[in-house]
């Protein structure tokens, strides 16, 4: 009997599995990128319309045909009161956070860093431009037309004050990657010396009355709001809860920075506008104070003590107000002054009334049609000068 044998031919070898690429390797060391940040879009969102109501409630001017006088209807009274709703830390807060989100992208690549801070710069530049460029036309027009030299160069140096928070930001946004090393290596240390630095430049000021530092904190108080958002976004990048501390810890905080904040002008020399006042000795925003930094932490530790909250309203009934804030911050921030400005022009020189005197009756009945007229302005002005406005701009996340 013949055996047969059946050969079966070998499968062929599997191919070898392809050697992850860099960026396979990268993907999964690093914690998956989070998506869109509800809380921070709805921080700078309020932060914004916070700021331009506020500004709007200063407009305090007289005209009598040739002299253009103009103070601050905040500066009535107990006024001084409304300034302490004023919400500049939350759009530092939210810068932070934006600018931690993006050099975490860009972790270990600093080329890749730059090129993305430029970007932001670019976009950022760019509704600056036309902003100085319609207003160097505005002033050719005004000055053709016969309204008084002094009162158009008033306005010329009111206009670009709200630039400054847009050098500050540089600087800062320029610092994220080292106050995000510090914070991953030293935690509540490095915020320690973040708070502590520009309230010692305030005490060699008033303490030692050496003036010369004083500057300093024009960079050195706001970054501690900025370095609170760093400190948020990066924990939420790494993976940590972003917000380690309970509610009760949070809000504790804030009524102890606030009450800090009161005692220092209770028996220090600053005065109780958290901005400054015309004919005031000393401005609290100009440079920064302590009481400033501390209403800054009390700002931040609220936000943050309501995070979920302002999350969840982000995503809801908040959501379409969020939105085009979010694309349109930058527009609205620059033009937020043209447009009262505007509007205080078309009552004293197109109608030739005088403004209601501030805090009076007429006051308070004529603010629903004020700030609905300098709403319906500044609506017309984001409309057509807001595509200048690029998703890289400096105030987006």
């Amino acid at each position: 009997m013949t055996q047969t044998t059946t050969l079966v031919p070998k499968a062929p070898p599997a191919p070898a599995a392809p050697a992850p690429s860099a960026a396979a390797v990268t993907e999964r060391a690093e914690p998956r990128r989070p998506g869109r940040d509800g809380f921070v879009d709805a921080v700078r969102a309020l932060g914004i319309v916070a700021v331009v109501m506020l500004h709007w409630l200063m407009a305090e001017a007289t005209w009598d045909g040739s002299t253009l006088r103009i103070g601050n209807a905040l500066g009535h009274g107990a006024s001084w009161t409304v300034t302490w709703l004023q919400t500049l830390p939350l759009l530092f807060l939210a810068a932070g956070a934006a600018a931690a989100y993006r050099s975490s992208r860009t972790v270990g690549l600093p080329g890749r860093w730059w090129r993305a801070l430029g970007g932001s710069l670019l976009g950022a530049a760019r509704p600056v431009v036309v902003l100085l460029g319609v207003w160097a036309v505005a002033v050719v027009a005004m000055l053709a037309v016969g309204v008084p030299d002094a009162a158009v160069w008033r306005l010329v140096r009111m206009v670009p004050q709200p630039l400054w928070f847009l050098g500050v930001w540089v600087v800062l946004v320029a610092l994220a990657p080292v106050l995000q090393r510090a914070w991953r290596r030293w935690r509540w240390g490095a915020a320690g010396v973040v708070v502590a630095l520009p309230l010692a430049v305030d005490a060699l000021r008033f303490g030692a009355g050496l003036d010369g530092p004083a500057g300093a904190n024009v960079l050195l108080a706001w970054a501690v709001p900025f370095g609170a958002g760093v400190a948020y976004a990066t924990d939420r990048r790494d993976g940590r809860r972003a917000v380690p501390h309970g509610r009760a810890l949070l809000v504790t905080g804030a009524v102890t920075a606030l009450t800090g904040a009161a005692a220092l002008i209770a028996v220090g020399p600053y005065p109780a506008s958290l901005i400054g006042m015309p004919g005031a000795e000393i401005s609290n925003l100009a440079p920064p104070t302590a009481p400033v930094v501390l209403h800054a932490v009390a700002m931040v530790c609220l936000a943050l003590a309501v995070r979920p909250a302002l999350a969840r309203w982000s995503e809801s009934t908040g959501r379409s107000t969020v939105r085009w804030l979010s694309q349109r911050s930058m527009t609205v921030y620059l033009w937020h002054l043209t447009a009262m400005f505007a509007v205080v022009g078309a009552v004293l020189l197109g109608l030739g009334q005088s403004l209601p005197e501030p805090w009076s009756t007429d006051w308070w009945a004529s603010r629903p049609v004020w700030f609905g007229a300098t709403f319906l302005v500044l609506a017309g002005l984001v409309r057509l000068f807001g595509r200048s406005e690029s998703s890289r701009a400096g105030m987006a996340s």
